[in-house]
């Protein structure tokens, strides 16, 4: 049986859009928590960080970004960006009822927050920003622009790993072959012939790639700071991270002293947010806020 219930909302240009909500756990009510994928993944990446943070008091809603997962592709493709999604979001909470809730972005996940803290302050009660900042290396966009909506030749299962394992395994070098098993059921859907699929319209990478976004951004970089010193923030790096390097880590946290801050060891982009040292800085950070 679930653990969640399913909810839908519509977007202001009428897509209807979905997510995941895990109910909390008994107890003193405190702020939700919104938790948003990166840019080819979906709700399932927080299959399991959902009711682990559930468990501690909070209400969770894991997103399916549009054009991923169960939410509606875009007929526009240049509607795929980051100010879109941040509206959508802000779509859900109002159909939902939600004034305020702590905010936990993956990648592009964590530049919608930015958005969101741009748009509506307000609607931020704090934010976990998992792997990204407002300036990224070009090494890693690279990596992403490579294989980002590419078509791929996929027969059955197996083949779903390993795909995962070329595009992702630098990485993941610890997970063991179930994991990756589990990785690849969250990465893909299976189609009424029984071959899997990702996940996602490929049409998600076009303004990616007709204009490749740039690797530090002055607006991106006045949103991070009126979020991160106006607004509790924890900053998650992958210690073998190619998209947030260890140097533009350290600028972001000159920009606001104020951040936490923990290094996830031996992975790289982004933290599954299942690792102990993930779990233990995101465990300290919710337990400070309301």
């Amino acid at each position: 049986m679930a653990d969640f219930v399913e909810r839908r909302w519509r977007s202001a240009d009428g897509l209807s859009l979905h997510a995941r909500d895990y109910a909390a756990a008994a107890g003193e009510a405190r702020l939700p928590v919104i938790c948003i994928h990166g840019l080819t993944r979906n709700a399932r990446d927080f299959e399991a960080v959902a009711p682990w943070v559930a468990a501690q008091g909070r209400r969770v809603l894991a997103v399916d970004i549009r054009g991923r997962g169960r939410s509606d592709p875009d007929p526009d493709p240049m509607n795929y960006k980051p100010l879109t999604y941040a509206r959508d979001m802000l779509a859900m909470m109002d159909s939902l009822g939600i004034a305020r809730a702590v905010f936990v972005g993956t990648s592009m996940g964590g530049l919608i927050t930015l958005m969101v803290a741009g748009l509506r302050l307000r609607a931020i009660g704090g934010a976990v920003l998992n792997d990204v900042g407002p300036e990224v290396a070009q090494e890693g966009l690279d990596r992403i622009a490579a294989y980002a909506g590419k078509p791929v030749d996929i027969r059955n299962w197996d083949d779903a790993v390993a795909y995962l394992t070329r595009t992702m395994g630098p990485a993941f070098p610890d997970l063991d072959e179930a994991r990756w098993h589990a990785l690849a059921r969250r990465s893909f859907v299976e189609g009424s012939d029984g071959v899997p699929r990702l996940d996602y319209d490929p049409a998600i990478a076009r303004p990616f790639s007709s204009k490749p976004p740039p690797r530090q951004s002055y607006i991106a970089g006045l949103l991070f700071r009126r979020l991160a010193r106006r607004r509790p923030t924890l900053l998650l790096r992958g210690e073998l991270s190619d998209l947030l390097s260890a140097e533009i880590a350290a600028r972001m946290r000159r920009a606001a002293p104020t951040m936490h801050y923990a290094e996830v060891p031996h992975v790289g982009h982004a933290p599954l947010l299942e690792e102990p040292a993930a779990r233990a800085a995101i465990e300290a950070f919710l337990a400070k806020l309301p």
